[in-house]
């Protein structure tokens, strides 16, 4: 007489159900949950290990595995793999400190003509110096282990990271300065005045422009051949200019000169246009860096005789040309009109710098600072 089928009672939620049949309909789940669930959604519908094992493609035993497992931990629980025991680790934790201890210091440092580790040559290092270090378990380490404990205690030795030094003692002191004057700009735009006996310049330079022409001419783009305009790499160096640009914080205009070179001649020139640019009893205010033609024997000398308050400069700390805005001006300028620029001269190119300017001062855009203003005095 054949035994009577024994029946594993499973219990399954609302819930849990929901989630078995999206889990068993998913195509990126692990193909364990898959197989899981549609055993554990066949068992429900039909409780006989062999047909579900059939029916999903599994032997019986496997069916009342996971049953087994659902009933002792759970329906979701029985989805996951038990943990295994596995071979007990032979490095130690001291073992991987040593390692990663040696991936904090440079290679040069110990000896290598390398500046920083590759994983290939740290895992060499190890090997060769493990027993002398008090860690013979490392003796035979390989990168990919190397990889593993390095990713486990996220330290990359490979990569470099930039970073700024703070080297102007009274960096806070001088960003309050010039946080000050933007505010002063937000006073003076909010109170409407129509007449300002004060002018704000943001002022910086742009050297280095780069005036390169073709050695043959731009395709036009065709459609179904090539969507954007084609260019021979050759190139031909015609020299670089250098733009002084400054923008009025109140109007929005932009002054500028576009020269050979960025010496204190260049900068009194355009201190010079700016005078002839406002009435003789508006104050003009500069924010500028901490160039050397901005502070030298030539500028302050021209500055000194100049009628009392006429100028004042205001200047950032170093290493914080950020916070002046022409910056801002200039990295637009650069993605636009500068980018892929091609000249037959230098001529040609300040003479298209000039007309953009023209083009920029038709419609002025009025340039503000929100960053840290209210900590301003």
């Amino acid at each position: 007489m054949a035994a009577t089928r024994r029946v594993i009672e499973i219990s399954i939620g609302e819930e849990d159900l929901a989630q078995l049949e999206a889990i068993a309909r998913s195509r990126t789940a692990p193909a364990s949950w898959v197989e899981r669930a549609r055993i554990l959604l066949a068992y429900q519908s039909d409780p006989s290990t062999y047909a579900v094992g059939e029916a999903v493609g599994v032997t019986h035993q496997t069916v009342k595995r996971c049953l087994d497992r659902a009933l002792r931990l759970g329906v979701m629980a029985a989805l996951d793999d038990s943990p295994r025991p596995g071979k007990a680790p032979e490095i130690t934790a001291d073992a991987k400190a040593w390692l990663v201890s040696l991936a904090c210091q440079k290679a040069k440092d110990l000896g290598y003509p390398h500046e920083l580790w590759t994983t290939r040559l740290l895992a060499r290092h190890a090997r060769e110096h493990a027993e002398a270090a008090g860690h013979p378990c490392m003796a035979n380490i390989v990168q990919g282990t190397v990889c593993k404990i390095l990713a486990r205690n996220d330290v990359k030795p490979h990569k470099v990271r930039y970073y700024l030094e703070r080297r102007d003692e009274a960096f806070e002191t001088k960003m309050a300065d010039v946080l000050c004057v933007y505010r002063e700009v937000a006073v003076l735009r909010e109170s409407q005045s129509e007449t300002s006996n004060v002018a704000i310049i943001s002022y910086d330079e742009k050297p280095g422009i780069q005036a390169i022409g073709n050695t043959a001419p731009d395709l036009p783009p065709k459609p179904g051949e090539h969507e954007g305009f084609a260019r021979d790499h050759e190139y031909k160096r015609h020299g670089t200019l250098s733009l002084l640009a400054g923008i009025d914080l109140l109007t929005g205009k932009v002054h500028a000169r576009v020269e050979e070179r960025h010496r204190s001649r260049e900068f009194v020139n355009f201190l010079k246009l700016l005078d002839a640019a406002y009435p003789a009893e508006t104050a003009i205010k500069l924010i500028l860096d901490n160039h050397s033609a901005h502070v030298s024997k030539e500028t302050r000398a021209w500055l000194n005789a100049q009628p009392e308050g006429r100028f004042s400069l205001v200047f950032t700390p170093k290493h914080g040309s950020w916070l002046n805005l022409v910056e801002g001006f200039f990295s637009k300028m650069a993605r636009s009109m500068l980018r892929h620029i091609r000249v037959a001269s230098k001529a040609e190119l300040k003479s298209r710098i000039m007309a953009y300017l023209d083009d920029v001062n038709s419609e002025p855009v009025i340039h503000t600072w929100t960053y840290k203003i209210g900590e301003a005095a």
